[in-house]
């Protein structure tokens, strides 16, 4: 199965990601009447898609997109606008608050084995359910590692070194063949669906984008470095355990060994990492930067509450019988 490179330009799903699609589909860049980013649902598909479209000018770009609209004042302007109902959203509706360690500790305890996504679908999920778990995934995992590499350069001293030493396993330890988003490649093909990279993001809806995005929107701004970590430490400390979770899963539904692989993978590293997370970088980040540590809070609690979203509305729809995602699969597909 061709794995695709470069993605294409998403249909729209309102105002806002309309007039950045629109944007993106003229060759040069130009100066245009911008919808007010206020009145949208911060978490909603419109917004969302927005944001996700203009993040990823950061990264791989679109096909037949020019590269020089990443830094287009216009769409800068109006990325801005709208990572700000974004990030007011996330503030307001998670509790704040200055005991790192206390966020972390919370972390370690380990949930009903029956909680989650990765506990729903080891106890009662389809097989079928189980592949839209990959697609919404694919848009996480096709970037694993990529937006915590901006916090490196505005980094220093030993939480540097522990940080690049997390990012070396996530990229493979050296060896391309075990990227961790390669790893999720052979994941997908072996559960027969496309490979090609963010292939799936018009099938995905908002709360897996809004996960995404926030790594994004803190990777991108220096004054976030602080949330970009405790984003990533919340991230690998539950990772393992959900892991866990998800092997447990994967066996009872019978899934190929290659699908087996990346979730092992996870549980032997995230544990690891775990401890590098937290002694090696946040630890040491705010010995040097106190200041950092209500926005560490911030991206430990955001995390969690985006993760809950995109967890509570996936089991809903599953469970009142109706597919995850905006549009449905097929194998193959």
């Amino acid at each position: 199965m061709r794995q695709e490179t470069t993605p294409r330009l998403p249909e729209p799903r309102g105002e806002l990601s309309a007039a950045v699609v629109d944007l993106l589909r003229n060759p040069v860049p130009h100066h245009a009447v911008l919808p007010d980013p206020d009145r949208a649902d911060p978490y909603g598909d419109d917004l969302q898609l927005a944001l996700d479209v203009c993040y990823e000018l950061h990264y791989r770009g679109f096909d037949g997109t020019d590269p020089a609209w990443e830094w287009e004042p216009d769409l800068l302007r109006l990325r801005a606008a709208m990572e700000r109902p974004f990030l007011s959203a996330l503030r307001c509706e998670t509790p704040g608050g200055a005991d790192v360690r206390q966020e972390l500790d919370a972390l370690l305890i380990l949930p009903a084995r029956e909680s989650g996504t990765a506990g729903y679908l080891a106890a009662e999920g389809t097989y079928e359910q189980l592949r839209e778990f990959f697609v919404h995934r694919s848009i996480y995992h096709h970037k694993e590692g990529d937006p915590h590499a901006w916090a490196i350069p505005r980094l220093r001293g030993q939480e540097k070194a522990s940080l690049v030493a997390v990012e070396f396993d996530e990229f493979g330890g050296g060896r391309g063949e075990r990227l961790h988003t390669q790893l999720y490649v052979n994941l997908m093909a072996a559960a027969g669906l496309n490979t090609g990279y963010l292939h799936y993001l018009d099938s995905v809806p908002a709360p897996m984008l809004a996960v995404v995005n926030m790594m994004s929107m803190f990777g991108l701004h220096r004054q976030h470095r602080g949330a970009l970590i405790g984003q990533l430490a919340a991230a690998e400390i539950t990772s393992s355990p959900a892991a866990r979770r998800m092997l447990i899963a994967l066996e009872r539904l019978g899934a190929a060994p290659e699908c087996m692989r990346f979730y092992a993978e996870h549980v032997e590293a995230d544990a690891v990492h775990e401890q590098v997370m937290r002694h090696g970088v946040v630890a040491n980040l705010l010995a040097h930067e106190p200041d950092l540590t209500e926005s560490v809070v911030l991206g430990i609690q955001s995390t969690n509450l985006l993760e809950d979203r995109f967890c509570e509305t996936t089991i809903e729809n599953w469970r009142a019988g109706y597919s995850s995602l905006r549009t449905g699969l097929a194998i193959g597909d």
